[in-house]
């Protein structure tokens, strides 16, 4: 069986536009595999940093991890009760099962793990492949474009904002707003938190007013630590995948708190004032992927509070357009291909 995909060589700058539209043969499915109709896939930018090669290496590879489809086919292990079901496809395609980190839960840290359109064919096609283990039932009542973004974008902000481990009420700096961030914004709104917004694009930082950030900053207008000192700002989530806006967020928050990195790839060097910036007993985290858990804790929060990206559709066609936009911090919420 074919499937027409947006395929990727070696990596490239996107603005030499490194994603050709072509059909390749599907290959048979294994026993805990799944044939997957693909309905909609959302543009992330960890897809710009796979085809950008800031990920490693990859060699003709599929990109796209926030993938909504209808299972046609099945394998061997897997009960042919859910041929006609719709599910959701993640970055995390498979762990090994057997290490301590999956035997504790944290299936995310496992060294043996494969990704979704990184070390396996992904959702820029008609067709993907994904193992039964790692699939997940979505929630009602929302379009597929509205489930997609929420398979990364939502998720991984999800646990960003759980290692932050926040005080009821508090107030959170989010640095950067991109689809991530604007979905974590009405997160933590809804849960009762103030939310502090930091960007140098003035369109987004419209957007966060509009989702009910209660204050927003950019760096072109003065210090980000004199213009933040007073703003009682608890913890940090760095969504910018720079290393800037680490060390300013170390230095705005209050005695204890948390600084959490939820990009897969940061530019530049992090340069650490120990008296500065990490003492009093500041925390700087990153996280990695998301477990399981995570996405169905985070798939039932955003059912039940009622998130929703703000996001365009796109074809297949436009998917080097739309990641280059995304490196121009021109995309407003998220971009996601509707088949």
């Amino acid at each position: 069986m074919k499937t027409k995909a947006a395929f990727i060589e070696k990596p490239e700058k996107i603005e030499e536009n490194p994603l050709k539209i072509k059909e390749f043969e599907l290959p048979e499915l294994r026993e805990n595999e799944v044939l997957i109709k693909v309905n909609a896939c959302g543009v992330c930018r960890t897809d710009l940093h796979v085809v950008e090669g800031e990920l490693g290496e990859i060699k003709n590879i599929v990109p796209g991890h926030e993938v909504v489809g209808t299972i046609e086919k099945v394998g061997k292990e897997v009960s042919a009760q859910k041929i006609g079901k719709k599910v959701g496809v993640a970055w995390l395609y498979s762990s090994c099962g057997s290490c301590e980190y999956c035997l504790s839960g944290r299936e995310n840290l496992c060294q043996n793990k494969q990704f979704t359109g990184f070390s396996r064919n992904g959702g820029y096609s008609e067709y993907i492949i994904a193992d039964n283990r790692f699939i997940f039932d979505l929630p009602k009542g929302l379009k597929d474009e509205e489930i997609a973004p929420l398979l990364c974008s939502g998720a991984i902000g999800y646990r960003s904002f759980k290692l932050t481990n926040s005080s009821p009420g508090s107030t959170i700096a989010m640095f950067g707003f991109g689809g991530s961030a604007h979905l974590t914004l009405q997160l933590a709104k809804k849960l009762g938190h103030k939310v502090i917004i930091i960007s140098r694009n003035e369109n987004h930082l419209k957007l966060a007013s509009e989702l009910g950030a209660d204050f927003t900053f950019s760096p072109k207008n003065g210090d980000v630590y004199e213009n933040l000192k007073d703003k009682d700002i608890e913890d940090a989530i760095i969504f910018a995948p720079s290393a800037t806006p680490i060390m300013n967020a170390l230095k705005v928050i209050k005695p204890g708190g948390r600084v959490v990195v939820a990009g897969i790839h940061i530019d530049g060097e992090i340069k650490i004032d120990y008296d500065s910036q990490l003492f009093h007993e500041k925390t700087l985290l990153s996280v990695e992927s998301y477990t399981r858990e995570d996405m169905l804790e985070y798939l039932k929060l955003a059912t039940n509070l009622g998130i929703k990206p703000v996001y365009a559709d796109i074809k297949l066609e436009d998917v080097n357009s739309a990641l280059t936009e995304l490196k121009n911090s021109e995309v407003m919420g998220v971009k996601v291909i509707k088949f």
